[in-house]
């Protein structure tokens, strides 16, 4: 019998990236549940979507009452640190308070399986950039806080007996799916990766490079780039671990080295074959100089292997995906 698999936030990047491979599995039942503030209805490639906000628990209501759910994949977030510290009570009420909402509901009807879509800000700007499950925790702004809110959150419900969960602590999400179907379609972009090719598209005039005065070899911050298949392979897996060892987890999921700012920018400018103007300002709070990846743990444990770590490639994909929008 297929179990049935909610995912929250399935119309977003991310989540479209995940709910494509469920279905192309065939083991599940998929119900994505979003409210399309940010997310696309045309990129659900399975399932069935109910449009609706996690703050109506009314709803999710009618939903646990209606279908057995047997786990819960939780991507609906908001995600820009920027943005969070100029307006955190938006980011706890979301990212926080809705969370809750979902897990208050989900306990009463005795669904027992949660994945986290996590984030590498709980760590904050530790000591040497590389950080383990270990590295003590220590968000220097409200997205990264708002996440390790819900983390803490999980961590007393299964204590508790309550749920089994695993949080996945994503380091920097970037490219498109290899099949050209699916990709980032935000109406302002703030990744890096995706500001560069409107840039080199024409759609912005410049590219903005904020702080190269930090400690690193050029001046700019290095972070570690995943492709978004490789990430949603991980929920799958992770899926199956939860669902056969009923153990709750926390895993880093990034390829454990990292590339810069500036390393960033010429690799778009060859995959684009355009030299867009590069404009450098000053340092954008909230942001750690080097957060890098150890993630030795999500591959002996749940025997995750990469199979896209090129960065080159990860821009290519995206380029062509964003040629086409």
């Amino acid at each position: 019998m297929k179990k049935t698999i909610l995912v929250t936030g399935g119309a977003g990047y991310i989540g479209s990236h995940v709910v494509k491979l469920l279905g192309q599995s065939n083991h599940y039942n998929i119900i994505v549940y979003d409210n399309l503030s940010t997310g696309n209805r045309e990129s659900i490639l399975s399932g069935e979507l109910i449009e609706g906000d996690l703050a109506d628990t009314h709803l999710l209501q009618k939903i646990f009452t209606s279908r057995k759910i047997d786990a819960v994949m939780h991507f609906a977030a908001f995600i820009e640190v920027g943005e969070s510290v100029k307006n955190p009570i938006k980011y706890y009420n979301n990212n926080t308070c809705n969370a809750l909402n979902l897990l208050k509901i989900l306990t009463t009807h005795n669904t027992r399986n949660f994945i986290f879509s996590s984030t590498a800000a709980v760590y904050g700007a530790p000591e040497n950039g590389i950080v383990t499950e270990q590295t003590p925790l220590s968000p220097i702004n409200p997205y990264g806080q708002s996440k390790l809110f819900v983390e803490k959150i999980l961590q007393d419900i299964s204590a508790a007996g309550g749920i089994n969960y695993i949080a996945l602590r994503y380091f920097n999400v970037a490219g498109a799916d290899i099949d050209g179907q699916l990709g980032q379609k935000y109406k302002n972009p703030t990744h890096l990766i995706t500001r560069c090719l409107k840039c080199a598209k024409g759609e912005f005039d410049k590219l903005e490079i904020f702080g190269t005065d930090y400690n690193t070899p050029d001046g700019t911050c290095i972070r570690d780039y995943i492709h978004v298949n490789d990430l949603a392979k991980a929920h799958i897996i992770a899926l199956d671990y939860l669902f056969e060892k009923k153990m709750s987890n926390i895993f880093n999921l990034g390829y454990g080295h990292g590339f810069s700012v500036k390393e960033v920018v010429d690799i778009a400018k060859k995959v684009t074959q355009k030299d867009f103007k590069v404009v450098e300002t000053a340092r954008r709070e909230g942001d750690p100089p080097i957060l890098l990846s150890d993630n030795s743990k999500i591959k002996k444990d749940l025997g995750w292997l990469p199979d896209y770590d090129d960065l080159e490639f990860i821009i290519k994909t995206a380029w062509e995906w964003e040629k086409k929008l």
